[in-house]
């Protein structure tokens, strides 16, 4: 496994290995190209984070799917601003189809109990979440993930797409806050 690293100010020592992050990215597409199989499911990757999440759990799904982004954003540093803000927002019609929403981590939910609506709005046939990691003592929102890669202790991570201020989503692990 990786030692420890420092990104800008701070130290963070290896957390989940790049081996098991896989192993349950191909349980997790395996599980959700058995609940859309013939669906033809439309993944709205939440951006920035999830870009590597999304891109592996992607090319292990094997069902007639699409795939489009979105950014929405409610972090500085290592904290959440508290705000949900959307970036860049998406073109495709959603009525009737089924989507999967795929996000880093779910924190305190904001930033999904702020989308979804959006979503909703649209009159899809499903909406699901699937998430690289979850924070459950973290969780002030009612929104539940029907596919969760890991749960994990409310501590600040790094890598496989998660960053601090810009910098370390390039890890190919994830890291704790040391």
């Amino acid at each position: 496994m990786a030692q420890e690293v420092t990104v800008l100010d701070k130290v963070f020592v290896p957390y989940i290995t790049r081996a098991e992050i896989s192993s349950r990215i191909s349980e997790m597409a395996a599980r959700i190209n058995e609940d859309y199989a013939g669906k033809n499911p439309l993944f709205i990757a939440i951006l920035n984070g999830s870009f590597i999440f999304a891109a592996d759990l992607f090319r292990e799904v094997t069902i007639d799917a699409a795939i489009t982004f979105v950014k929405l954003a409610s972090y500085k540093g290592t904290t959440s601003t508290g705000n949900v803000v959307t970036a860049i927002g998406m073109e495709e019609r959603l009525t009737d189809r089924h989507v999967v929403i795929v996000e880093d981590i779910i924190d305190t939910g904001k930033t999904l109990s702020a989308f979804i609506p959006e979503i909703e709005s649209q009159k899809p046939a499903s909406i699901n979440i699937a998430t690289f990691l979850s924070k459950p003592s973290a969780l002030k929102y009612d929104v539940k993930a029907a596919y969760t890669a890991f749960e994990i202790e409310n501590k600040f991570v790094l890598g496989y797409g998660l960053d601090y201020d810009g910098h370390g989503r390039n890890l190919p692990e994830l890291y704790i806050l040391k």
